[in-house]
């Protein structure tokens, strides 16, 4: 078995599946059993940045939407972006997903993809998509937004979580996105003592919808707190 970053990574994936309970009008979407070609881009991607043993700052979201990673297997990252950026092409889908148009300007100021993911992993506590039914059509949902989900998935996503970290990833501080997510994920790290220090940014999403004006100053913020030693 390929014991680099990478293929702990792609082996993860390969197995990832959830099998529990979820609450009426929630559904879980598993891009790799859903799409062949997920699979194919998701290895080629950590094939490119994590082909080595390096340790790792822990940069970690919600769960997958279904535009971004919920497509490509690739956290935050759009088949745009995949194509556009990392010079992987994906045939059988095209995305565009808004958290990726942010993470990627600010990879690019960080120093570009090659030097971010090198000192870098994002993945989310639970790696799969969640949707909802809403007026007879499926929406995107986070694993915070009800009770009960957070109830069924809590154990899922320490699991999740304490897999991520056997990756070699450095638990002294970790970046989470979101200021809710980190409500939830400070719950999580009270029961299992995962991290030592959790860092808070503001949510890709939340930046582009609401402060795209002050952009630039957030994606300072994300550097400054990343590239901190």
């Amino acid at each position: 078995m390929d014991k680099t970053f990478a293929g702990e990574v792609i082996e993860f994936n390969r197995n990832l599946q959830y099998s529990g309970k979820l609450p009426n009008d929630f559904h879980v979407i598993n891009p790799y059993m859903d799409n062949p070609e997920t699979m194919v881009v998701m290895e080629k991607f950590y094939h490119k940045y994590y082909k080595d043993s390096n340790q790792r700052k822990f940069l970690i979201g919600i769960n997958p939407s279904r535009h971004g990673a919920g497509v490509t297997g690739v956290p935050f990252t759009d088949t745009k972006r995949l194509e556009s950026v990392c010079r992987i092409k994906m045939e059988s889908a095209y995305t565009h997903e808004i958290s990726s148009v942010f993470i990627y300007d600010m990879i690019a100021a960080y120093g570009g993809v090659d030097e971010f993911y090198r000192n870098i992993y994002i993945n989310s506590p639970f790696p799969l998509a969640i949707v909802r039914k809403s007026k007879g059509s499926w929406i995107n949902a986070n694993y915070y937004d009800d009770k009960a989900l957070f109830s069924e998935v809590k154990d899922f996503m320490i699991d999740s979580l304490k897999k991520h970290i056997s990756l070699n990833l450095d638990i002294s501080e970790v970046f989470i996105l979101g200021k809710k997510n980190a409500n939830f994920i400070s719950k999580l790290n009270q029961e299992a003592h995962l991290f030592e220090k959790m860092t808070v940014l503001e949510h890709p999403r939340y930046i582009q919808q609401y402060k795209s004006k002050e952009k630039d100053l957030y994606v300072d913020k994300y550097i400054l707190a990343l590239k901190n030693k």
